[in-house]
């Protein structure tokens, strides 16, 4: 039986690795350099280089040179990078609430002035898209 079609296992092949979401969220910090993203992951030099790399061929990112001697590049989001925002939100609210014991270490604050709490929600009537509010509307074989 062959296993299930399905776009998380197609997102998982791009994004789905410890070094490739966490060089992620420090881009999304702002640390777009190669010595900040290591420093900021703790990732050893050749893992997180050969996930910046898959992250750029998949289009998550792009590499632009900043310096000419020696030769030294940034990453900076693309649209499909950008769009990995909310999920980033998600897993790390599943994480304050799930795994992370003690104090948490970063709280975003919402321009509203409250802390964040994110949720998702249905673009079309703004309800919470919970396990029960979901039908699939069509399976793929």
């Amino acid at each position: 039986m062959a296993p299930r079609t399905c776009s998380v296992a197609n997102a998982l092949e791009v994004v789905g690795e410890r070094w490739s979401l966490l060089a992620l969220r420090e881009v999304f910090f702002g640390n777009t350099r190669f010595d900040q993203i290591a420093a900021n992951t703790g990732a050893s030099r050749d893992v997180l280089a050969a996930r910046l790399k898959k992250l750029v061929a998949a289009g998550v990112l792009e590499k632009r040179q900043y310096s000419d001697h020696p030769p030294r590049h940034e990453y900076h989001l693309t649209d499909a990078g950008r769009a990995l925002h909310n999920v980033l939100l998600m897993l790390k609210e599943w994480g304050d609430t799930h795994v992370t014991q003690g104090p948490l270490p970063l709280v975003w604050e919402h321009s509203c002035g409250r802390t964040l709490e994110p949720r998702v929600v249905c673009a079309h009537c703004g309800e919470e898209a919970t396990s029960e509010s979901l039908t699939s509307a069509s399976v793929a074989s």
